[in-house]
């Protein structure tokens, strides 16, 4: 069975401060990143009057409040990362989080958070459901 769905992609970022904890390196001393978030929601079903799966600007509002609590945020300070290592990898589960929840009642899912800290290196964090009901929004 063929299904068709369209996928939308915002992007932002956040000025923050973290030192990894148990790294053994440059990156375990506190320093600072602008870090880049991009989040990917999915949909089978436009708006019939709009033919949009979902406005962008909701989708950039909900990111902004997520980012709000980290921007310019010493992170290992910052709960939960005052006990999780400020990672990439932890930071994009963390927004992950947050999104699915802001986004409940859209007629989208969340397909991914990705989260760099430079250009050159992301860390993706997603949740996938399987089987027969795993496109059910």
């Amino acid at each position: 069975m063929l299904q068709k769905y369209w996928q939308l992609t915002v992007r932002s970022e956040f000025s923050a401060a973290h030192a990894l904890r148990h790294y053994q390196g440059k990156c375990e001393n506190l320093h600072g990143h602008n870090f880049g978030v991009e989040v990917t929601v999915e949909g089978q079903e436009l708006e019939p009057k709009t033919e949009m799966l979902v406005d962008f600007k909701v989708l950039k509002t909900a990111l902004k409040t997520v980012l709000e609590q980290l921007d310019h945020h010493v992170l290992n300070e910052t709960p939960p990362f005052d006990v999780q290592n400020p990672s990439s990898e932890n930071l994009s589960r963390y927004i992950w989080q947050h999104m699915a929840s802001l986004l409940q009642g859209l007629p989208v899912r969340l397909h991914s958070v990705t989260v760099s800290e430079k250009g050159a290196q992301s860390a993706t964090y997603r949740e996938v459901q399987y089987g027969a009901a795993a496109f059910s929004l």
